[in-house]
């Protein structure tokens, strides 16, 4: 089985992302974010972008999303699938770090089997400010609007929380999801 590639954009909780797979027995590989996007493409069945501080230090990851594979945005990951598909980001109003409660909206296929209001870890204080076209919003706290949106047809999500950290209940759920995504 092909292993999922997860970006590395210089985030603090990258490393979990990978250990949380290995953990559940996904085969993963860490890439840098300046890996060409024609080596991503005969490797893996699925991108995972991790979260990083900032939009200017994301390599080519934008690229990625080009490639027809499923991709899964983390944080800034998320941020970097909403302004490359014709959204926008800016600067949150209160910005996030600490237990956050999301209302999930839509339980699209990456947040199937959660519950209406999850607990969740947040580290951003950037947002996204508008959803793409074609990508509908699939989760929002009391902190930030969009906390998930999804393009099903082209296989690509973003979440703004931190699945991957011990502080957000059943994050391995979402994972399972993606990896249920990348096998379909």
């Amino acid at each position: 089985m092909l292993p999922l590639y997860v970006v590395n954009n210089h985030g603090q909780f990258n490393h979990l992302i990978q250990r949380m797979l290995r953990d559940m027995d996904i085969p993963t590989t860490m890439i840098a974010n300046d890996t060409p996007p024609a080596d991503l493409a005969r490797g893996c069945r699925g991108i995972i972008l991790g979260g990083g501080p900032t939009l200017d230090r994301t390599g080519v990851a934008a690229d990625y999303l080009d490639l027809g594979l499923p991709v899964l945005g983390i944080c800034l990951g998320l941020h970097i699938i909403a302004m490359a598909r014709g959204g926008a980001v800016r600067r949150g109003a209160s910005g996030g770090f600490g237990a956050v409660e999301v209302d999930i909206l839509d339980h699209n296929d990456i947040l199937q089997g959660y519950p209406d209001r999850i607990p969740v870890w947040a580290s951003h204080a950037d947002e996204v400010s508008v959803v793409p076209e074609g990508f509908i919003r699939l989760a929002e706290s009391a902190i930030c609007g969009v906390e998930a949106i999804a393009s099903p047809g082209e296989r690509l999500y973003g979440v703004q929380w931190h699945p991957e950290v011990s502080h957000t209940v059943n994050g391995r759920l979402l994972f399972e999801n993606f990896d249920r995504i990348c096998s379909e």
